[in-house]
């Protein structure tokens, strides 16, 4: 909702977060494709170039809907870790990955799909190295040695694989989970 101050400008509050929640809206309705400025700012009810201030291109505003999928990701990665059993959380973390993948198939495939490069935004290589580093935190448990960067890179492989048959429709995610016991 925007309101003006008198003088002519208007503010809508949090302009940034209404429209990640209007591109968020377009992902999920029509991929990557269907995410534009423009359209977010209608869905928003603010002007055209009213983003601008907040994202200077399409591609910074993808690159928030990443930073916040992976800040997701990392969340549900993290909540699985704390209820698991200490021998389980490997296999937790993984169901976890993959009912997110199945949840939200759309950011999923944009936080993996290369449309957005991590090295023009500090943020989404932030965001994406913590939710790779809670899969290693718990590999470390299991192998504190120095094989435990490529143990956890295996098991991301494993997971990450059966989230992308998940996501892509090739097999439901009950059976993907299954595959990880």
């Amino acid at each position: 909702m925007s309101t003006s101050d008198g003088g002519g400008a208007y503010h809508h509050g949090d302009l940034r977060r209404s429209l990640i929640v209007a591109a968020h809206a377009l992902l999920r309705a029509g991929g990557v494709e269907a995410v534009t400025l423009r359209e977010a700012a209608r869905l928003a009810g603010v002007s055209h170039n009213a983003p601008y201030r907040h994202f200077a291109s399409r591609e910074a505003l993808l690159a928030a809907l990443a930073t916040e999928g992976f800040r997701a990701l990392r969340q549900a990665l993290d909540d699985a870790g704390r209820r698991a059993e200490p021998g389980g959380r490997l296999t937790a973390l993984g169901r976890a990955y993959l009912r997110f993948a199945d949840a939200d198939r759309a950011t999923f495939r944009l936080m993996f799909g290369g449309v957005v490069e991590e090295a023009g935004h500090p943020d989404l290589a932030e965001a994406s190295g913590a939710a790779f580093g809670a899969l290693r935190s718990v590999v470390a448990e299991r192998e504190p040695s120095a094989g435990a960067e490529r143990e956890a890179l295996r098991a991301w492989a494993l997971v990450h694989g059966l989230a992308h048959l998940v996501a892509d429709r090739q097999i439901d995610a009950e059976r993907a989970e299954a595959c990880l016991t």
